[in-house]
Order: C-alpha cells, then structure tokens, then sequence
C-alpha cells in the first residue's frame, strides 16, 4: 500500500471522475470522513475525503488488499453506500397531490 496526502477536495473529485467507483463508505454529512473506493485499469484505490484530518489517496496492490481496505473501514465508519439506481419518482402517486391546499383559508395546525 502506498500512501499520498492531497491537499484539496478538487484533486480528489478530479481523480473520482477519471476512475470506476466500486464502493463509498462514510457520509461527511453525518460524520467527519468519506473514503471512495475505485479503480483506474490495474490500479486500486481509495480516495479519504476528510474535514477534521488530512485528505488522502491509497493504492492498493491487489483486488485481496484492497477488499480487506473495503471491509476495515466499513467496520471503523460504517457503511453508507450510495444507490443510484433508487428512482425516486417511480414511489410518488398522484394520490399524494389531491389533498386541496387553499392559501387563502386561515388554518389553525401549525
């Protein structure tokens, strides 16, 4: 494993865009850190997103070193993948727009 701290978040995202994300672990709305795991060809990586530490990026040697990477930081963070193949339209029902909403009428719900 080799190791390199990056100063900023748009050399990170720079590198994400370039590379296939194969795992996200960590939320920095909900904690202090994001690791985004990916890989560039042959090389395997992860991105550590971080606002109370240093940023940085680690390459793994191999698909072994890099799931057991994978696995530690789920256990140490917890795992808040991203699923964007959940389409939030398809659960909205037209039945949901007819309750009437009058802005004229004064209500007393708060």
């Amino acid at each position: 494993m080799e190791e390199i701290e990056i100063m900023s978040w748009l050399t990170l995202d720079a590198i994400k865009v370039s590379a296939k994300t194969e795992e996200t672990v960590g939320d920095l709305q909900t904690g202090h850190c994001m690791s985004v795991f990916c890989r560039i060809e042959e090389d395997f990586l992860e991105l550590c997103y971080s606002d109370t530490a240093s940023n940085f990026m680690r390459r793994y040697e191999d698909r072994d070193e890099f799931q057991l990477a994978i696995d530690k930081r789920k256990k140490e963070v917890g795992d808040a993948r991203y699923d964007d193949d959940i389409d939030f339209e398809e659960s909205f029902e037209e039945e949901d727009l007819e309750q009437d909403f009058n802005p004229d009428e004064e209500s007393e719900e708060f």
